[in-house]
């Protein structure tokens, strides 16, 4: 995978803007009045391993083995599901991934800087989190299930992928009660940026 200095340079101007934005803190979202730069006081981190705090309980534990995982496979479906369209996954309370947030993003797959990590079972998709790839950072712009505790196995299961891989940053952005009891933690906006600068000079494979 490229270093994040072929994005931050990128010959794309779109995909150039995007990687200079989330290389200093802030994200995407569409409040209902155009997709915006956003950032927040405190920015929720996923552990990368059990002993850096990831807490994977036992009945989850038994379901990690249950599915099959994959990398850009299924990228416009994640998105679908993100945004609570995808058959089988829950509806989602207003939708922050509008079409021209949903646009942009497939717009960053081709260009290389936004991917899909999914879990599969049976053949079927069964959820997946959508998010983008800037050397060894990894920052998770939403998830979905459309099987029970998919969201959480696929949340689980890219950590232990991006940890193996070189990366040092999983950003889950904001912190909420389900997030919490997998052992996210939150940080400073200034230790943020300082772990984002560092995890941005790592080079990493996803």
């Amino acid at each position: 995978m490229p270093k994040a200095s072929f994005f931050l340079n990128h010959p794309d101007p779109l995909t150039r803007e995007v990687a200079r934005g989330y290389a200093a803190g802030a994200f995407l979202m569409d409040n209902g009045r155009g997709v915006g730069w956003y950032t927040v006081d405190r920015r929720a981190l996923v552990p990368l391993t059990e002993d850096a705090g990831l807490h994977v309980a036992r009945r989850l534990r038994r379901e990690l083995g249950r599915f099959e995982v994959r990398v850009d496979t299924a990228f416009l479906e994640v998105v679908e599901g993100c945004r609570g369209h995808l058959p089988g996954a829950p509806e989602r309370d207003g939708e922050w991934i509008s079409p021209p947030l949903a646009a942009l993003y497939a717009h960053l797959h081709r260009s290389g800087l936004a991917h899909s990590f999914e879990v599969w079972q049976g053949g079927k998709l069964a959820g997946g989190v959508l998010g983008l790839a800037l050397g060894g950072a990894f920052i998770a712009e939403s998830k979905f299930h459309r099987v029970t505790n998919a969201s959480k196995v696929a949340l689980i299961r890219l950590a232990g992928h991006l940890q193996a891989r070189g990366f040092t940053l999983l950003d889950a952005q904001i912190q909420n009660p389900h997030l919490a009891r997998l052992g996210v933690y939150e940080v400073s906006g200034e230790e943020y940026r300082q772990r984002l600068r560092e995890a941005l000079e790592q080079e990493a494979a996803l």
